[in-house]
């Protein structure tokens, strides 16, 4: 900011000076400049420093802190015994079918102050028995505890051991010539199959029922254990599962008499429950006619029929005769087994010997159910 120089009219030059007062106002504003820079510098220096001090304290302070504080004294957890969980009831699942759901439990039953005495002379039979599934009481009974021969109601315990432990109902077995010399040696009611044939192991369940047939029933006791001898010894076997080992032991399959072979009516009536209780027992004891499967020997099959529940059906018997087996020796003439379902929805189970004709034994039940069941 130096003084100009300004030209004459005359070309010659001259110098204009500025006055004094703006030389001292100027140099005051360029002071002031370098005073407020050097200001500035001198601010931002001390901040910096500052800000260094203020992180080298935190670290002291806390460094001073953590030592201050006393360490925490880690206490170990208690271990508190939960109770344990009380167990869960158990539901026991009823896995009979709908139609048996209702009989009570196990294979005992007993009289009451209400048991009658059959003394009617409508009854010719020297034993019988009407038991009350449900409620597992003897409605009535004549002489019912004294020791039978069970002649063909064997078959029910045959059936129901079978039931027990087949698999597979087509499954099948060819008749040897000993099955049928046994049969007929013992002078048995028979199927009619032949030597050499074979038939399904459904058709001999139908064939020991139905005609109460002994070719099947010794076929049927050779499938399922290997002999008769073997599946005699599991009949024992289940008589005892049911608690009548007692008074009940079977030598045979068929119901051939044997002074070793017996049991009372109660337990014949136990050995019906057990089947019923049973879906494929229950259905083949219900089985009015059955046809067999063709073979060789017979190429049309041979129809069977349950003679006790065709004969019966049409009787009145306060209900329906769902089951029955029939069975004669001479050592307790005709007897037989059965199962009705009353009326009322009610579970029964008769069971008579010692009537002198197959007949006579249907009528003695029929006036049974007709006089207990009103």
């Amino acid at each position: 900011m130096g003084n100009k120089r300004y030209r004459n009219l005359d070309s010659s030059y001259y110098i204009r000076r500025k006055p004094r007062r703006r030389r001292i106002k100027a140099a005051a504003i360029a002071g002031i400049g370098i005073a407020l820079l050097l200001i500035t510098i001198i601010v931002t220096v001390v901040l910096i420093l500052h800000k260094k001090g203020d992180k080298s304290s935190d670290v002291v302070e806390e460094t001073t802190v953590e030592e201050e504080i006393p360490q925490e004294v880690v206490e170990e957890p208690q271990t508190v015994e939960e109770p344990e969980p009380e167990p869960e009831p158990v539901v026991e699942v009823d896995e009979r079918s709908p139609e048996v759901q209702s009989f009570a439990t196990g294979y005992t039953v007993q009289s009451t102050g209400s048991t009658a005495e059959i003394v009617s002379e409508d009854v010719i039979s020297e034993n019988a028995i009407l038991i009350d599934v449900d409620k597992a009481e003897v409605i009535a009974k004549k002489a019912a505890d004294i020791r039978i021969s069970p002649a063909s109601m064997t078959k029910i315990l045959t059936i129901l051991v079978a039931a027990e432990h087949v698999e597979n109902l087509d499954d099948t077995f060819t008749i040897t010539r000993d099955i049928t010399d046994y049969s007929f040696s013992n002078e048995c009611s028979i199927v009619g199959f032949e030597v050499d044939e074979t038939v399904t192991v459904r058709d001999l369940m139908y064939g020991t029922i139905l005609p109460s047939g002994a070719d099947a029933a010794i076929a049927l006791a050779t499938y399922v254990a290997g002999s008769h001898e073997a599946f005699v010894d599991m009949m024992n076997q289940k008589l005892e599962e049911l608690g009548l080992s007692e008074t009940a032991h079977f030598t045979n399959c068929v119901g051939i008499y044997d002074e070793n072979h017996y049991c009372t009516l109660t337990d014949m009536a136990m050995i019906l429950k057990a089947a019923v209780e049973n879906d494929l027992a229950r259905e083949i004891l219900s089985a009015h006619k059955y046809t067999t499967c063709p073979t060789e020997q017979h190429p049309e099959g041979m129809t069977i029929s349950n003679w006790f529940l065709r004969r019966i059906e049409d009787k009145e018997t306060n209900g329906t005769v769902m089951c029955a087996k029939t069975g004669f020796v001479n050592q307790s003439g005709c007897c037989a087994a059965s199962y009705s379902v009353s009326n009322s929805g009610g579970h029964y189970i008769c069971v008579s010997a010692n009537a002198w004709s197959s007949w006579r034994c249907i009528y003695d039940q029929v006036e049974i159910y007709q006089t207990y069941l009103s």
